[in-house]
């Protein structure tokens, strides 16, 4: 009888170990993006890829002709963090090895990029790039916390973004896709057609834009918004 109750003590001790405790469901932290690149409120002393240094490539570089991906010149594609790390030829926190540097800081014409006729980078854009490459040229993403979108017109606001980031393709000279987005003209056409919207919120159906990247959220945010009050000029 003494032996039964200690078999049956026994059972039960193993039973109880073998249960398993439901699984913990783990809530991922809000500032992670899809990409799995955290988001962080942008610091003036940091430079972001996205932001300050892919609309100087976009718009000097990353052109037909020269370091787009159909082109391609010199097997160096500038569009996009991937590309430029892959084909830019940069040593993360050491200028004087990246290639990419030398050229945009060269003084003799026929080897300056972007040549002639385009005009060399100006001294805020060639800071911005250098800052990157000393700060590990990371692929660092970052959130802008006062995000205007009260006092948007083109003249206030949407100008400057598309000079910022997408006249490198489709400017006056390099009419990308047959659209020039210098002037309000152009970017009322593709706002009242819906293209503008689609392919900067990256919507299937439309080719997404700008090439190798997306807009930051606030530029986003003032674009859509000024579509829907009617993309008023001034």
């Amino acid at each position: 009888m003494h032996r039964f109750w200690i078999l049956g003590l026994l059972y039960m001790l193993v039973s109880l170990s073998c249960q398993h405790k439901p699984a913990e469901v783990i809530t991922p932290p809000q500032n992670i993006d899809t990409s799995g690149n955290p988001k962080q409120p942008c610091d003036s002393t940091v430079v972001y890829f996205g932001r300050d240094v892919l609309p100087i490539l976009n718009t000097n570089c990353a052109m037909s002709g020269c370091h787009d991906a159909g082109t391609a010149s010199d097997g160096i594609v500038l569009n996009s963090y991937n590309n430029v790390i892959n084909t830019g030829r940069i040593v993360p926190f050491d200028l004087n090895s990246s290639d990419l540097y030398e050229v945009i800081i060269e003084d003799k014409p026929d080897k300056r990029m972007p040549p002639p006729p385009k005009s060399a980078l100006n001294a805020t854009q060639i800071a911005l790039i250098a800052k990157w490459i000393n700060q590990g040229a990371k692929n660092l993403i970052c959130e802008e916390q006062n995000c205007d979108t009260i006092n948007i017109s083109y003249g206030n606001m949407i100008a400057k973004t598309m000079a910022t980031y997408c006249i490198g393709c489709h400017g006056a000279n390099y009419p990308g896709a047959g659209l020039n987005l210098t002037n309000y003209a152009g970017m009322s056409a593709i706002a009242a057609n819906g293209r503008l919207i689609g392919s900067i919120t990256h919507i299937a159906g439309y080719k997404a834009m700008p090439q190798g990247g997306k807009l930051p959220s606030c530029e986003i945010k003032q674009i859509q918004k000024w579509v829907a009050m009617g993309f008023p000029n001034n």
